[in-house]
């Protein structure tokens, strides 16, 4: 006669091991999708990314589903830095002081780290991340100008969309070893910068109306 309790059949729980394993899989896709998205930009396939990690495609599609999945966690370190500097910026005193360490720490990351300044300008609608601190650098920049302009510092006919110029610009700069292009990147943005002083008022042509992905270069 069968009994009047059923017993629960327990779930095996992982062993350490296959935790293990799947942490150090996961560090090593994300250590190489920041290798590649930094040198090759956002193009690269996934299965490339699987590849040169040295894993199975279907172990990267376990723990990254999507591409946007994957770019969101692998710059997730960057964007805190992000938001730490639009932080810093927007709670100094000095309007002038602001607006140039925003632009210059904005184009040293850039010609620091391509991938992220590419995955920042891209539009990914389904990253919560990624969208919001967009908006918020956004909102944040054209607070810093008007700040600057208000303070009479920044000459009066910089437009927020100018950046986009400025890191279409600085986004050229591939001046051969990494140290090269940064000192390179430097002196662009010194050169700029001394451009904007609210001294330099001799006119300008109207400004382009570019959005900010159009610094995708």
């Amino acid at each position: 006669m069968a009994s009047t309790s059923a017993k629960v059949r327990e779930v095996p729980k992982p062993s350490p091991r296959l935790r293990t394993d799947a942490a150090a899989n996961r560090t090593r896709i994300l250590d190489t999708a920041r290798d590649v998205f930094a040198t090759e930009g956002l193009g690269v396939p996934m299965s490339e990314i699987a590849r040169r990690a040295g894993l199975g495609v279907a172990t990267l599609y376990r723990r990254f589903p999507t591409k946007e999945a994957l770019v969101a966690e692998a710059f997730a370190e960057q964007m805190g830095e992000c938001a730490g500097m639009l932080d810093a910026a927007l709670a100094d005193p000095d309007p002038w002081r602001a607006f140039c360490r925003v632009l210059t720490e904005v184009c040293e990351m850039q010609a620091r780290d391509r991938g992220f300044s590419k995955a920042f300008v891209t539009a990914f609608p389904h990253v919560t991340e990624f969208r919001e601190m967009r908006e918020r650098a956004e909102r944040g920049f054209v607070e810093l100008v008007r700040r600057a302009q208000a303070a009479g510092a920044l000459r009066p006919d910089f437009d927020p969309a100018d950046v986009v110029l400025v890191l279409l610009a600085n986004g050229g700069v591939h001046a051969g070893t990494s140290q090269t292009t940064m000192d390179a990147s430097r002196r662009l943005v010194a050169y700029l910068l001394q451009a904007f002083r609210a001294e330099n008022t001799a006119p300008l042509p109207r400004p382009a109306a570019l959005p900010l992905d159009a610094a995708l270069t």
